[in-house]
């Protein structure tokens, strides 16, 4: 029996009950040990690390694997789901550091490797508990007492196994590669960690001159925003294909040499140099010149101090002339080295240590800190003469995504895995993966494989899993790779129980060519490489479980956050293919990130976002759960989190849904009390019910079902929680409210129980159903229905938890596609009324439409059911008689819109019908226009398969009071669509107004009898009449002019949206442009003046005869530009502060008919 359900409910509270309750079932290991024997589910959770708590991206990603593995188990599978921690790596060392005051690896030394480690060691797990706490509150199943650790010895022994392999198929390599090295973490970053965290900054700008050493009064003129870097210059690179100018600077006749296209770098306008001639920067190969400083120019091993040349040189920026220090950049080192400045074996010119100061190389900065040197570097410049112009540049960089500290790029020695020859194969692997959403597969992610580099994978660090190379002291002895601590003990003679450096360190292996031993190389493993390896060390592969692995590999799903594409998906990616040519998963989710409500990162030290467990405490984990699987995250887009959002949930869906629930106990209990019997449900006694909206949501209901299990077994969530949120009001705001009488007893017993029945069949269904989602609110509800239904079921411990249960079956027998259909139709026809009040605030009191019925219809036989909706509804028929009696007064409430609708059933005819209805509307306009002065507009067209005709009276000229607009609608639809106008008695208390009777209808559907013209053309002059249309504003025909302006984008000025408006003199008020999301866009080149515009795809005929005329570029949704910004016409309000103008806006009612298919957005407009 139910349980009595108060009134108010406070979820929060209500989930720390059920917290309790699966606390004493152990539920979630009880689900596993019920599924065991089942299918497996294989499914992997990406390590966090537990130095700081987890955050509302983390808890977004949880939701998401939550759901989709409780839905895997509800499925029928085995689902194991550990959770794992990252435990090593530059996260935990830059704790460790902070807290001891390390500033470098001299440091260390002292303090030694063993104790450093073990202080790692302690910290490591500090914020376990509270992520256990929180991840349980969120109601998160997963396993936390058979996790997994990536300092576990048999994760780091199968890391060990994974590096053996790539050593055994020569995909290792050790070099030299510039790459970013962050002086907080002192160590390098991967591509991937260094595009993390992008910052907008102010640099320096200098111009350095460069005399040649052929003539001493031409300088070669650089430009840089490192000025740290020009101790370490080594050369200078110019393009050979572009042209250069030796100028004359008419100032301070001083001559330069640059490249022509760039003199703007330089001087403000032509008068202020002289071109003394020009010439293809090919000339300037291999020119020397004299070095800034003198550090470097005694090395015998450089031939440094030339000039190169390389096509990397652009005409973007700079002067055309590049500085080249090659150990701190990668083009230049590349260049550098094909030019022979220096070679690959050369000692590096690289006087920066770990921390990012200069050493002892360059004595005139010596200690200090590189970018705070870049002052002192311009004085020194400025003394010597070499200075040509200083100026700051904003511009964005990278920064350490752990310190914070600003990256630069520097040559270090580093172990690589070979990806680059890999790339054919990991795009095509990538091919057999299933991403959601589907465009990252091919655009984010596949880009970056096309793009994909070599993978640095050591660390110069200390707490980490050792890179298990033992190579010789004598440069005679083979280097050794250890794939096992079998193996290890085998070589050394010593057994460990531990893989950490302070205990592999000292370890070494006989030489078995030379007479030495081998030693252990310094590095550990990047953790990165760790984390892309779990899924074979969490199961100590090929160690253990070997059979159970290979059976379920590549794993069936994982998700995160779009930023790993360059991350965690990445390096599963590349270990995967590179060990078994496999994708590492078959399905992948993608979300967005979660941003602050200002737009901004979220950020403690700013505090801009709410406290994740406060918004749980204040209104429980289901309702954050759901806002944010409902939000555009799951599309992978990004969300601004609000608070708001959350309530709103509460307020839309849950309370909703509880209340639901709640009428449906109270009218249980009373229909027990009166009828002295209980109420229990069994499907096979289920009464039949041909009530029309019972038939509708039960068969709502097994199609939602349905449609549920495909879209999650296709893991689209993004179509899912929509379906359900919209369910949840189907249910309480279409059937409950039409249904309240009957639930009631109002049509007596067996009613009454049809009814109850009919709304337990959908509440116990929803239960099931949203359980994945709804974990709390789903077991609450469940707790109170499970003793009414009398089930035949086998399933094992089914009145403990609905978690125990199975995803409910569809029942087909239930579904009814054409009853959905036409309701569809009503609550259509339903909320155009609404949209109508909402617009124009007219009161529920008053009537919002002036709708018309037919007299007579001749309904098929299979129609029936319509015929008992419209009874059931409480509409009726229009009757024959008294036309101006049924007008009277209803018709003055009609302060929206006259709204004129006839619905029919075709089953033949329907093409001729269509043809001849549209003229017959025509005509009716026409004369309306005629005799009222109104301009009508055309606003749809008619085809020969139905689709609606509609006239709109234009500009608030139609009715009196608050109302603006008049319309004719007539609207035909074809044999699914067949319904009625209808109203609800308990939802709108007026009745449907009596238009008089409108349509006759004999057995010839293609015959249309004048009665219709005449009586539509009566209620328009009954209205007229009565003051309820009047004569308005008097339209004519005019000539106005269409202009097309070009807005030129501030990214890329050489392309531009283009708009078409017949007011130009809007066009200086004009703050933004406006696309329709969801159309096609082409970028197009037009073929006569080359320039490049954006415009729809559909109305390129507005700007081009022919197609021939132009070229399509790129094809794109209107979506792709929103908030791009581009160049105002007008300076006008460009200063104002409290504006954000000059953007692009969506919105889908941009129209295709306002050529190019942009429209112009003025500050006057009322949109």
């Amino acid at each position: 029996m139910a349980k009595p359900v108060p009134e108010n409910i406070n979820f929060p509270k209500e989930e720390e009950n059920i917290l309790k309750l699966w606390t004493e079932l152990n539920a979630f290991q009880t689900s596993l040990k019920q599924s065991e024997g089942k299918p497996r589910y294989t499914f992997y959770d990406g390590p966090p690390f537990a130095t700081g708590l987890p955050h509302y991206g983390h808890i977004l990603a949880g939701t998401i694997k939550d759901i989709v593995t409780r839905f895997a188990h509800q499925s029928g599978f085995h689902v194991e789901r550990r959770f794992g921690w990252d435990c090593h790596g530059l996260p935990v060392e830059y704790e460790i550091d902070k807290a001891l005051g390390i500033k470098g690896p001299g440091d260390v030394a002292k303090l030694g490797i063993e104790n450093y480690n073990n202080e790692c060691r302690k910290i490591v797990m500090r914020y376990a508990g509270d992520w256990e706490t929180i991840i349980s509150r969120m109601g998160r199943w997963i396993d936390f007492k058979n996790d997994y650790k990536t300092l576990y010895p048999s994760f780091m022994e199968s890391v060990w196994w994974v590096f053996q392999e790539l050593f055994k198929k020569g995909l290792v390599y050790k070099g030299f590669k510039v790459m970013h090295f962050s002086t907080g973490l002192h160590t390098t970053l991967s591509n991937f960690e260094a595009g993390l965290n992008y910052k907008e900054v102010n640099d320096p700008a200098v111009i350095i001159s460069f005399p040649l050493v052929e003539d001493p009064d031409v300088s070669l003129i650089a430009w840089t925003t490192t000025p740290w870097t020009l101790p370490s210059n080594l050369a200078l690179c110019v393009n050979p294909e572009k042209k250069y100018v030796k100028v004359r600077d008419v100032a301070t006749k001083k001559v330069y040499i640059m490249m022509e296209a760039r003199t703007e770098a330089l001087f403000k306008k032509p008068a202020d140099f002289e071109i003394i001639s020009t010439f293809l920067g090919a000339e300037l190969k291999n020119k020397q010149y004299t070095p800034l400083f003198e550090y470097f120019t005694k090395r015998a091993d450089l031939k440094p101090f030339r000039v190169c040349v390389d096509k990397y040189v652009t005409e973007e920026s700079g002067t055309g002339v590049v500085h080249q220090a090659p150990y701190f950049g990668e083009d230049d080192f590349r260049v550098c080295l094909a030019h022979g400045i220096m070679q690959r074996d050369s000692p590096l010119v690289c006087p920066v240590d770990a921390t990012g100061c200069f050493t002892d190389e360059v004595s005139d900065f010596k200690g200090q800190y590189v970018k705070d040197a870049d002052k002192a570097i311009n004085k020194y410049l400025k003394e010597h003469g070499r200075l040509v112009h200083a100026s700051q540049t904003k511009h964005s960089y990278p920064f350490c995504y752990r310190s914070e500290t600003p990256l630069i790029y520097k040559a270090v020695p580093s172990w690589f895995v070979r990806v680059e020859p890999m790339i054919d194969r990991l795009l095509e692997n990538n091919q057999q993966t299933r991403w959601v959403p589907d465009f990252v597969k091919e655009k984010r992610f596949g880009n970056w494989l096309k793009e994909a580099r070599d993978w640095p994978i050591s660390r110069s660090r200390y707490w980490g899993t050792p890179i298990p190379l033992w190579i010789s002291d004598d440069g005679e002895g083979r280097d050794v790779c250890v794939g096992s601590i079998e193996e290890l003990a085998t070589l050394t003679g010593t057994r460990v129980t531990d893989l950490h450096r302070e205990t592999v360190d000292k370890l070494e292996i006989p030489s078995q060519k030379g007479k030495g031993m081998l030693k252990r190389i310094p590095e550990v493993f990047d953790c990165w490489f760790e984390s892309a390896a779990c899924h074979y060390a969490s199961s100590h592969y090929p160690f253990e479980n070997q059979k159970e692995f290979e059976d379920k590999f590549p794993a069936d799903f994982i998700a995160e956050g779009i930023d790993q594409t360059r991350g965690w998906f990445y390096t599963l990616l590349v270990l995967s293919t590179a060990l078994f040519n496999k994708p590492p998963s078959k399905n992948v989710i993608v979300n967005g990130l979660v941003l602050a409500d200002d737009g901004q990162k979220m950020s403690k030290s700013k505090k801009n976002y709410p406290d994740p467990m406060e918004v749980v405490d204040k209104y429980g984990a289901d309702a954050l759960r759901l806002y944010l699987i409902n939000s555009p995250v799951v599309r992978a887009e990004n969300l601004r989190f609000k608070e708001a959002g959350v309530r709103d949930v509460l307020k839309d869906v849950f309370l909703p849904w509880y209340n639901a629930y709640r009428f449906f106990a109270q009218q249980k209990e009373l229909f027990e009390k009166e009828n002295s019997t209980q109420f229990i449900f069994s499907e096979k006694t289920q009464l039949p019910t041909d009530n029309i909206m019972d038939r509708w949501i039960l068969s709502f209901t097994q199609s939602l079902l349905q449609f549920v299990k495909d879209e999650m077994q296709a893991y689209r969530l993004y179509t899912v929680v929509p379906r359900l949120i919209k369910f949840v009001d189907l249910l309480t705001n279409w059937y409950v409210r039409s249904n309240r009488k009957r639930l009631r007893g109002s049509g007596g017993i067996e009613d009454c129980r049809k009814a109850l029945e009919t709304l337990f069949t959908v509440l116990f269904s929803m239960v099931r159903m949203m359980a994945p989602f709804t974990p709390f609110l789903a077991e609450l509800l469940y707790q109170n229905l499970k003793d009414i239904n009398k089930s035949d079921s086998t399933e094992p411990r089914a009145d403990q938890s609905v978690h125990y249960l199975m995803f409910p079956d569809p029942r087909f027998d239930l579904v009814d596609v054409n009853i959905e259909r036409a309701v569809a139709r009503m609550q259509t026809v339903v909320e155009l009324g609404r949209q109508a009040r909402e617009r124009r605030t007219l009161p529920i009191k008053f009537t919002a439409m002036a709708k018309a019925v037919p007299e007579n219809i001749n309904f098929p036989k299979e129609e029936e059911n319509v015929l008992k909706l419209w009874a059931e509804l409480d509409a009726f028929k229009t009757p024959s008689n008294s036309r101006k009696e049924s007008l009277g007064e209803r018709a003055q409430l009609n302060r929206t819109h006259v709204y004129l609708l006839r619905w029919a059933s075709f089953a033949t005819g329907l093409p001729h019908y269509g043809h001849f209805l549209a003229g017959t509307i025509k005509d009716i306009v026409t004369r309306f226009a005629h005799q009222s002065g109104f301009h009508v507009e055309r606003r749809f067209g008619w085809d020969c398969h139905g689709l609606p005709v509609e006239y709109e009276i234009d500009k608030a000229l139609g009715i009196k009071g608050p109302g603006d607009v008049a319309k004719l609608g007539i609207e035909n639809y074809n044999n699914e669509c067949r319904k009625i106008v209808m109203r609800y008695a308990a939802d709108w208390e007026t009745i449907i107004s009596r238009m008089g009777r409108w349509i006759d209808f004999k057995n010839d559907y293609k015959t249309l009898y004048p009665s219709f013209m005449e009586s539509v053309w009566w209620v328009f002059q009954e209205l007229f009449k009565k003051g309820l249309v009047y004569k308005g504003l008097n339209y004519k025909e005019v000539n106005d002019p269409a202009v097309i302006i070009s807005f030129p984008l501030v990214e890329d000025p050489d392309v531009s949206l283009i708009a078409w408006t017949t007011t130009p003199w809007t066009l200086p008020s004009n703050l933004a442009l406006c696309v329709n999301p969801e159309k096609k866009y082409v970028k197009v080149r037009d073929m006569v003046t080359k320039k490049v515009y954006i415009m729809m795809e559909a109305r390129t005929e507005a700007l081009f005869k022919k197609t021939a005329d132009f070229e399509i570029i790129s094809t794109f949704l209107g979506a792709e530009l929103k908030n791009k910004q581009y160049t105002p016409l007008f300076e006008y309000f460009t200063k104002r502060a409290d504006l954000k103008p000059f953007r692009v806006c969506w919105t889908s009612t941009s129209r295709r008919r306002a050529a190019p298919g942009l429209s112009i957005k003025p500050h006057t407009s009322e949109r």
